[in-house]
Protein backbone atom coordinates (compact mmCIF):
# COMPACT_ATOMS: atom_id res chain seq x y z
CA UNK A 1 0.00 0.00 0.00
CA UNK A 2 1.18 3.57 -0.62
CA UNK A 3 2.11 5.64 2.41
CA UNK A 4 -0.93 7.28 4.01
CA UNK A 5 -1.33 10.90 2.88
CA UNK A 6 -4.71 12.50 3.54
CA UNK A 7 -5.72 15.70 1.81
CA UNK A 8 -8.26 18.05 3.38
CA UNK A 9 -10.20 20.96 1.99
CA UNK A 10 -10.13 24.03 4.28
CA UNK A 11 -13.31 26.15 4.37
CA UNK A 12 -16.24 24.27 5.95
CA UNK A 13 -14.19 21.08 6.09
CA UNK A 14 -11.51 21.93 8.67
CA UNK A 15 -12.66 25.43 9.65
CA UNK A 16 -15.87 27.41 9.90
CA UNK A 17 -14.77 30.55 8.12
CA UNK A 18 -18.26 31.93 7.50
CA UNK A 19 -18.18 34.68 10.17
CA UNK A 20 -14.78 35.94 9.05
CA UNK A 21 -15.53 35.78 5.34
CA UNK A 22 -18.83 37.58 5.90
CA UNK A 23 -16.94 40.31 7.74
CA UNK A 24 -14.48 40.58 4.86
CA UNK A 25 -17.32 40.93 2.36
CA UNK A 26 -18.94 43.65 4.46
CA UNK A 27 -15.60 45.45 4.54
CA UNK A 28 -15.39 45.07 0.77
CA UNK A 29 -18.81 46.71 0.42
CA UNK A 30 -17.73 49.55 2.68
CA UNK A 31 -14.53 50.06 0.66
CA UNK A 32 -16.02 49.83 -2.84
CA UNK A 33 -19.63 50.93 -2.37
CA UNK A 34 -20.81 47.80 -4.19
CA UNK A 35 -23.40 45.92 -2.11
CA UNK A 36 -22.54 42.27 -1.43
CA UNK A 37 -24.99 40.06 0.45
CA UNK A 38 -22.42 38.59 2.82
CA UNK A 39 -24.74 35.98 4.30
CA UNK A 40 -25.71 34.68 0.87
CA UNK A 41 -22.07 34.60 -0.19
CA UNK A 42 -20.98 32.51 2.79
CA UNK A 43 -23.89 30.10 2.32
CA UNK A 44 -22.25 28.81 -0.86
CA UNK A 45 -18.56 28.63 -0.01
CA UNK A 46 -16.45 26.31 -2.12
CA UNK A 47 -15.93 27.77 -5.59
CA UNK A 48 -13.06 30.20 -6.23
CA UNK A 49 -13.31 33.76 -4.94
CA UNK A 50 -13.65 35.18 -8.45
CA UNK A 51 -16.80 33.13 -8.98
CA UNK A 52 -18.51 34.77 -6.00
CA UNK A 53 -17.17 38.25 -6.74
CA UNK A 54 -18.57 37.99 -10.27
CA UNK A 55 -22.09 37.74 -8.81
CA UNK A 56 -21.76 41.26 -7.43
CA UNK A 57 -19.29 43.21 -9.56
CA UNK A 58 -19.32 43.92 -13.31
CA UNK A 59 -16.73 41.94 -15.28
CA UNK A 60 -14.31 44.84 -15.64
CA UNK A 61 -14.20 45.28 -11.83
CA UNK A 62 -13.82 41.66 -10.76
CA UNK A 63 -10.02 41.56 -10.62
CA UNK A 64 -9.75 44.81 -8.69
CA UNK A 65 -12.43 43.62 -6.25
CA UNK A 66 -10.53 40.37 -5.73
CA UNK A 67 -7.38 42.34 -4.92
CA UNK A 68 -9.19 44.59 -2.44
CA UNK A 69 -10.91 41.64 -0.77
CA UNK A 70 -7.60 39.84 -0.30
CA UNK A 71 -6.04 42.99 1.12
CA UNK A 72 -8.86 43.25 3.66
CA UNK A 73 -9.02 39.54 4.47
CA UNK A 74 -6.25 39.24 7.10
CA UNK A 75 -7.72 42.01 9.23
CA UNK A 76 -11.31 40.77 9.10
CA UNK A 77 -11.45 37.03 8.41
CA UNK A 78 -8.75 35.29 10.42
CA UNK A 79 -9.69 35.90 14.06
CA UNK A 80 -13.41 34.99 13.80
CA UNK A 81 -12.68 31.66 12.11
CA UNK A 82 -12.86 28.54 14.29
CA UNK A 83 -11.97 24.89 13.75
CA UNK A 84 -14.94 22.67 12.99
CA UNK A 85 -15.81 19.82 15.40
CA UNK A 86 -13.30 17.01 15.09
CA UNK A 87 -10.84 18.95 12.94
CA UNK A 88 -7.86 18.75 15.28
CA UNK A 89 -8.60 15.13 16.06
CA UNK A 90 -8.82 14.32 12.34
CA UNK A 91 -5.34 15.69 11.68
CA UNK A 92 -4.02 13.87 14.74
CA UNK A 93 -5.64 10.66 13.51
CA UNK A 94 -3.68 10.80 10.26
CA UNK A 95 -0.41 11.36 12.08
CA UNK A 96 -0.92 8.68 14.71
CA UNK A 97 -1.41 6.23 11.84
CA UNK A 98 1.93 7.25 10.38
CA UNK A 99 0.46 9.51 7.70
CA UNK A 100 1.00 12.97 6.28
CA UNK A 101 -1.53 15.83 6.16
CA UNK A 102 -2.13 17.87 3.03
CA UNK A 103 -4.49 20.85 2.65
CA UNK A 104 -5.75 21.55 -0.86
CA UNK A 105 -8.09 24.53 -1.08
CA UNK A 106 -9.58 27.04 -3.48
CA UNK A 107 -8.40 29.79 -1.13
CA UNK A 108 -5.14 31.45 -2.11
CA UNK A 109 -2.29 29.79 -0.26
CA UNK A 110 -1.00 32.70 1.82
CA UNK A 111 -4.47 33.37 3.27
CA UNK A 112 -5.08 29.68 3.92
CA UNK A 113 -1.79 29.53 5.80
CA UNK A 114 -2.85 32.44 8.02
CA UNK A 115 -5.87 30.41 9.12
CA UNK A 116 -3.82 27.31 9.83
CA UNK A 117 -1.18 29.23 11.77
CA UNK A 118 -3.74 31.22 13.78
CA UNK A 119 -5.56 28.04 14.82
CA UNK A 120 -2.42 25.98 15.33
CA UNK A 121 -3.44 23.41 12.72
CA UNK A 122 -0.17 21.90 11.52
CA UNK A 123 -0.04 20.42 8.03
CA UNK A 124 2.78 18.93 5.99
CA UNK A 125 1.85 20.49 2.65
CA UNK A 126 -0.48 23.26 1.48
CA UNK A 127 -1.74 23.88 -2.06
CA UNK A 128 -4.04 26.81 -2.73
CA UNK A 129 -6.03 28.54 -5.46
CA UNK A 130 -7.29 25.22 -6.87
CA UNK A 131 -10.85 23.99 -7.49
CA UNK A 132 -12.53 20.77 -8.62
CA UNK A 133 -10.34 18.91 -11.14
CA UNK A 134 -7.51 21.41 -10.54
CA UNK A 135 -7.15 20.03 -7.02
CA UNK A 136 -6.39 16.60 -8.47
CA UNK A 137 -3.05 17.88 -9.74
CA UNK A 138 -1.91 18.71 -6.20
CA UNK A 139 -3.36 15.49 -4.80
CA UNK A 140 -1.38 13.43 -7.29
CA UNK A 141 1.76 15.52 -6.89
CA UNK A 142 1.82 14.97 -3.13
CA UNK A 143 0.82 11.32 -3.27
CA UNK A 144 -2.56 11.71 -1.58
CA UNK A 145 -4.31 8.46 -0.74
CA UNK A 146 -7.62 10.08 0.36
CA UNK A 147 -9.27 13.49 0.03
CA UNK A 148 -11.70 14.97 2.54
CA UNK A 149 -14.08 17.79 1.60
CA UNK A 150 -17.52 19.29 2.07
CA UNK A 151 -18.33 20.21 -1.54
CA UNK A 152 -19.35 18.14 -4.55
CA UNK A 153 -16.35 19.65 -6.35
CA UNK A 154 -14.10 18.04 -3.73
CA UNK A 155 -15.52 14.65 -4.65
CA UNK A 156 -14.84 15.49 -8.31
CA UNK A 157 -11.25 16.28 -7.32
CA UNK A 158 -10.86 12.98 -5.49
CA UNK A 159 -12.23 11.02 -8.45
CA UNK A 160 -9.95 12.86 -10.88
CA UNK A 161 -6.97 12.04 -8.67
CA UNK A 162 -8.03 8.41 -8.43
CA UNK A 163 -8.39 8.42 -4.63
CA UNK A 164 -11.39 7.83 -2.35
CA UNK A 165 -13.39 10.93 -1.48
CA UNK A 166 -14.47 11.30 2.14
CA UNK A 167 -17.27 13.84 2.45
CA UNK A 168 -18.39 15.85 5.46
CA UNK A 169 -21.85 17.41 5.33
CA UNK A 170 -20.71 20.58 7.10
CA UNK A 171 -20.78 22.87 4.06
CA UNK A 172 -23.31 23.90 1.42
CA UNK A 173 -23.83 20.42 -0.07
CA UNK A 174 -26.20 17.80 1.32
CA UNK A 175 -25.28 14.22 2.11
CA UNK A 176 -27.25 13.05 -0.92
CA UNK A 177 -25.44 15.51 -3.20
CA UNK A 178 -22.07 14.43 -1.87
CA UNK A 179 -22.92 10.77 -2.27
CA UNK A 180 -24.17 11.35 -5.81
CA UNK A 181 -20.89 13.16 -6.59
CA UNK A 182 -18.96 10.00 -5.79
CA UNK A 183 -18.12 10.17 -2.09
CA UNK A 184 -17.02 6.78 -0.77
CA UNK A 185 -18.00 7.80 2.76
CA UNK A 186 -20.29 10.62 3.91
CA UNK A 187 -19.92 11.85 7.50
CA UNK A 188 -21.99 14.34 9.46
CA UNK A 189 -18.73 15.98 10.56
CA UNK A 190 -15.09 15.17 11.20
CA UNK A 191 -15.82 13.60 14.58
CA UNK A 192 -16.44 10.36 12.73
CA UNK A 193 -13.32 10.65 10.59
CA UNK A 194 -10.85 8.51 12.61
CA UNK A 195 -13.18 5.50 12.59
CA UNK A 196 -13.99 6.00 8.90
CA UNK A 197 -10.29 6.19 8.06
CA UNK A 198 -9.59 2.98 9.94
CA UNK A 199 -12.37 1.27 8.01
CA UNK A 200 -10.98 2.44 4.68
CA UNK A 201 -7.44 1.40 5.58
CA UNK A 202 -8.66 -2.04 6.65
CA UNK A 203 -10.63 -2.43 3.43
CA UNK A 204 -7.58 -1.46 1.35
CA UNK A 205 -5.46 -4.07 3.17
CA UNK A 206 -8.07 -6.76 2.54
CA UNK A 207 -8.19 -5.96 -1.15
Amino acid sequence: MPALTVGFDLDMTLVDSRPGIAAAYRALTARTGVPVDAELAVSRLGPPLRTEIAHWFPPEQVESAVRVYRELYPAYAITPTLPLPGAREALDAVRTRGGRVLVVTSKIGRLARLHLEHLGLTVDELAGDLFAEQKATALREHGATHYVGDHVADMVAAAAAGVPGIAVATGPCSSDELRAAGAKVVLDDLIGFPAALDGMIQLAWEQ
